[in-house]
């Protein structure tokens, strides 16, 4: 085998260890590759770290205390009077498991950037070896054009020797 051969064989066989896809690849995998877990947090992650949350929010809230005055006002009764306690309650419970939700998205996030990370170096130590290989074979390639170099250095020397011929007898 050349060496020109060889080393496309290397590059080859190279590029497809270090390639294996980009559906394997941390920051890439979704649907059915991620688990129920997995998939909940980044749901819950997107939704609550979005204003349309906040304005929801904000519209429940507003809706909640509107219609609690209305009634005061209009029938003198309402479900939640107006140090809203039940709302509150409401906002306390939310507040709990919107704490414990952002925690789970934000393992979630470190779990992602800790794969994205061991991924990046797999993919560094993959090169490495790659640039290894490629460096012994560049000098190997480099050591064989020298050695072809001094070759045809030493023929282009003979040539004119032989160009010029045997030398004639009795000629000074």
């Amino acid at each position: 085998m050349t060496a020109e051969a060889h080393l496309k064989s290397s590059v080859k066989s190279a590029v497809r260890h270090i390639n294996p896809g980009w559906r394997r690849h941390p920051g890439v995998r979704t649907g059915e590759e991620l688990s129920r877990g997995e998939r909940a947090a980044d749901s819950m992650r997107n939704g609550m770290g979005s204003w349309m949350f906040v304005f929801v929010a904000v519209g429940f809230l507003a809706v909640w205390m509107t219609v609690n005055a209305v009634l005061a006002h209009s029938t003198g009764h309402t479900f939640d009077a107006y140090p809203f306690i039940l709302l509150n309650l409401v906002l306390s419970c939310v507040a709990a498991l919107q704490g414990a939700i952002l925690l789970i998205a934000a393992k979630r996030s470190d779990q992602v950037a800790s794969e994205l990370a061991q991924h990046d170096y797999e993919a560094d130590c993959q090169s490495r070896e790659m640039l290894e290989v490629l460096t012994r074979e560049f000098n190997e390639l480099r050591t064989q054009h020298g050695e072809q170099s001094k070759q045809l250095a030493e023929l282009l020397a003979r040539l004119p020797k032989a160009a010029a011929g045997p030398e004639a007898p009795g000629r000074d």
